[in-house]
């Protein structure tokens, strides 16, 4: 009984060791998983998501791949651009595994594979562009560098979504430079903008003086309006104006004129005098 007890129990332990063997093959794939099951060293398909089976020993799932939508960050250095400006560009790329089979058959590491193709092609492309443009069309070279980089990994199973440029780091002895620059720009706008303003100013003091020469009722009133702003701005100031004020601004202030008009007032009061006397 005490060896047939002894047998039982060997054979009890073999069957819970093949339960539990038997049990091992079982696997549980979230939604995103999917995986590449191995038999005997062949390819036998890809499984999941939920309850799979792997038949212990014999199978086997080398890696587990995400179908989500992955970020990667990367990062050129020392990238010389068309007009040959040394800058670094700090990107960021965003791809998914849409042919598991593919990223488990073709390539060795996906992930390193994918990284490593967008940083020579980001290179690539900066070196066709300007620096003023990939300051100011950032989202065009990420666009080209999307294209670039879609073709390469297509045949690994990978979909590439977008490539953004976060940051574009120059040289110090640059952005002064592009400082000083900026500088000279504006200060050359400002100069250009009071220019224009001198230009206007002049073209609308020609159409005033053309308009008060036709009316000189219109600059009377006009230089009365000027000596009641004076008035206002100097307070407490006594100002002596003579009677004939009004007829100031005719032309040059209207003092040229007043003063050519009594000489000659003068010259026929006296005229007419001596005329007189002789008669």
């Amino acid at each position: 009984m005490a060896g047939f007890t002894a047998l039982e129990g060997f054979v009890i332990f073999i069957i819970i060791v093949i339960v539990l063997i038997l049990l091992s093959g079982l696997k549980i794939l979230k939604e995103w998983q999917r995986a590449p099951i191995l038999t005997l060293g062949r390819f036998a398909g890809i499984k999941g998501p939920g309850i799979i089976y792997v038949t212990p020993f014999i199978s086997k799932i080398p890696t587990v791949i995400s179908t989500r939508v992955q970020a990667q960050a990367f990062k050129t250095e020392a990238t010389f651009t068309m007009d040959n400006v040394p800058v670094n560009c700090d990107s960021v790329m965003y791809y998914q595994v849409i042919d598991p089979q593919k990223a488990v058959l073709n390539i060795e590491n996906v992930t390193n594979a994918t990284s490593l193709s967008a940083q020579t092609t980001l290179r690539e492309v900066i070196g066709k562009y300007s620096f003023d443009e990939i300051l100011s069309e950032r989202e065009k070279v990420g666009e080209s560098a999307r294209e670039i980089i879609d073709q390469k990994t297509e045949h690994w199973g990978i979909k590439v979504t977008a490539v953004e440029i976060r940051d574009v780091v120059v040289p110090q002895s640059l952005q002064e430079a592009m400082s000083r620059q900026a500088s000279a720009e504006r200060e050359r706008r400002s100069r250009v903008t009071l220019a224009l303003a001198e230009v206007e100013a002049a073209q609308k003091m020609v159409e005033a003086s053309k308009m008060y020469a036709d009316n000189p009722s219109a600059l009377q009133l006009r230089w009365m309006n000027i000596l009641y702003e004076i008035g206002l701005e100097g307070k407490g100031t006594l100002m002596m104006i003579p009677a004939n004020t009004l007829t100031a601004g005719v032309s040059n202030l209207g003092i040229a004129e007043f003063a050519k008009n009594q000489l000659s007032k003068s010259v026929k009061t006296v005229t007419d005098d001596s005329d007189s006397g002789k008669k």
